[in-house]
């Protein structure tokens, strides 16, 4: 009989955080290098094991630079914006990337990657909207949305109200007035999860762009608990659309948006996100969203 111990895989992880501010704050996601030879399940397992948001696995593509999955403590996601930052930052420091464009295979197709002065961007699709009557068929109204992070509806920002934004996977956004309303939100974890389960959204991003809350142009909370994911301190796949909106909502018809995160949680954990956009005059065709990646430090996750 082999020894049982033999028989076991161990994984090397690294946790490196995404979106950093002067090498401090940021999200920390998984990443796992030369993952071809690990099945789904596998993948599933090593990233309850390292119970972080997210956890990218990197493996051999015929179609791009690396094939990238993506999954969460309890299933897997088609995209991650800090778990793709994350890697090909840790790609870049490792000599495996040099700056220029390269490449990422994910389940619904390849997006192009850019490493540029030291950061990461990745590409994301033109924006896809809908509006709260779009949610009558699915049993969802927007003052339930409102509900679900006790929220008063004299508390949103009219220019914003509740939408779903979409640059490859689905977000809620819903605008607040101030800071403060940012803060003080109590989100309901469960109406969260079954509002996203039934509109087949990842989560949600609440933010503000009260000057008194942000030196930037917005400042976020992601919520996610149905991909158990209750707040997360950056979210390059939510910040993208967000961008997009703040450009079809405002006046400003700027190319770059500076998107913070983080600031809000317990503890805080401050991020910036870069968006990019892409246009035909006003119309947005795509976007690149970016920032810089750290390695916090190493693990091994052991498999039977």
């Amino acid at each position: 009989m082999p020894d049982a111990a033999l028989l076991k895989k161990s994984i090397s992880v690294g946790v490196v955080n995404a979106f950093v501010v002067d090498g401090q704050g940021g999200n920390p996601a998984g990443v796992v290098l030369d993952a071809d030879d690990l099945s789904e399940t596998d993948m599933q397992a090593v990233a309850a094991r390292v119970g972080l948001s997210e956890t990218a696995f990197v493996s051999r593509s015929d179609i791009a630079g690396f094939r990238l999955d993506f999954f969460t403590p309890n299933r897997r996601i088609p995209h991650c914006g800090h778990a793709t930052i994350a890697t090909f930052s840790r790609l870049a420091e490792l000599g495996r990337v040099t700056d220029g464009e390269t490449s990422k295979q994910t389940v619904d197709g390849p997006r192009k990657i850019f490493i540029r002065d030291g950061m990461a961007y990745m590409e994301q699709l033109a924006p896809v909207y809908r509006r709260s009557d779009d949610w009558v068929t699915e049993g969802v109204s927007a003052s339930q949305v409102l509900a679900s992070v006790g929220l008063a509806s004299d508390r949103v920002d009219p220019r914003f109200p509740p939408v779903v934004v979409s640059t490859g996977n689905g977000m809620m956004y819903v605008g607040v007035r101030s800071g403060a309303d940012l803060r003080d939100l109590v989100p309901d974890m469960a109406a969260i999860s079954d509002i996203s389960e039934k509109l087949d959204l990842v989560g949600y991003y609440i933010f503000t762009t009260d000057p008194g809350a942000t030196g930037e142009d917005a400042t976020a909370r992601m919520f996610g608990p149905r991909f158990a994911i209750e707040e997360e301190a950056a979210t390059g796949m939510a910040a993208g659309p967000l961008a997009c909106l703040l450009h079809d909502s405002l006046p400003e018809k700027k190319g770059t948006w500076i998107i913070e995160q983080g600031h809000y949680m317990t503890p805080p954990s401050p991020s910036r996100i870069t968006v990019e956009l892409d246009r035909d005059g006003d119309r947005i065709t795509g976007l690149l969203a970016g920032g810089h990646g750290r390695l916090m430090r190493e693990m091994t996750v052991t498999l039977d």
